[in-house]
């Protein structure tokens, strides 16, 4: 494979990522139709190739059907999918089924993870240990970084469930267990656990990777359950 068609290759694989997750995620509904590969191709700052590339991942992954002269629909149900109880979890019930998945998230990102979602991963790390006084913007990039590992692992199952707790941590008793554990000191020791992930999952180690979330794991609980006890 030369390099443009590798090029070519990673670009529509980050790209057919982001697409996922806002389906996933309820942003893109079926059967609605995308925007036209142009517009795409603009937004993402790819060539068009790029885009069809990713579209054609979807497609095969039965995210989107392609309709010869009439673009890309979705046709992914997720209103079928029991989100009630993910919305309806506590946040110690939340990161305890967390600990259920993310050490094996972190093995299988090291087997099927690529460049540029490491480089992902790497940005976003960076964004965090800058955000020791900002727990606002280290709330987000570390959601992002949660996601973008579970991405890695090209598990749809996985991806959505990682999406649908991301995405409580808006609501009401998230804002608020945030406002009770995140301080300098707990973000600088989160910000030191993700960067050892991170290292791990690069040095192709999935053991000490999954060590490495387990104990970020114990510490999120451990500080939750302090801030509920208060």
């Amino acid at each position: 494979m030369d390099a443009s068609s590798e090029t070519i290759r990673h670009g529509s694989e980050s790209i057919a990522a982001g697409i996922r997750r806002e389906i996933l995620n309820g942003q893109l509904l079926a059967p609605e139709k995308l925007p036209a590969e142009r517009e795409l191709a603009e937004r993402f700052r790819v060539s068009r190739g790029t885009i069809r590339s990713a579209l054609a991942k979807l497609e095969s992954e039965k995210f989107l059907e392609i309709r010869a002269g009439s673009g890309a629909f979705v046709i992914y149900e997720t209103s079928a999918l029991p989100v009630s109880e993910v919305k309806n979890a506590n946040p110690l019930e939340l990161i305890d089924a967390r600990f259920a998945l993310e050490p094996h998230i972190c093995r299988l990102a090291v087997l099927h993870g690529k460049k540029d979602q490491f480089e992902q991963l790497e940005t976003l790390v960076e964004t965090m240990e800058r955000s020791v006084k900002d727990p606002t913007q280290f709330s987000s990039a570390d959601s992002a970084f949660h996601q973008i590992l579970s991405d890695c692992t090209g598990n749809n199952l996985l991806i959505w469930i990682i999406n649908q707790i991301n995405s409580v941590r808006g609501q009401d008793e998230w804002m608020r267990a945030r406002h009770q554990t995140l301080n300098d000191t707990i973000i600088r020791t989160y910000n030191i656990q993700h960067r050892q992930i991170l290292n791990a999952i690069r040095a192709r180690e999935p053991e000490k990777a999954a060590a490495f979330m387990k104990e970020h794991l114990e510490i999120a609980r451990l500080s939750l359950t302090r801030a509920a006890g208060t």
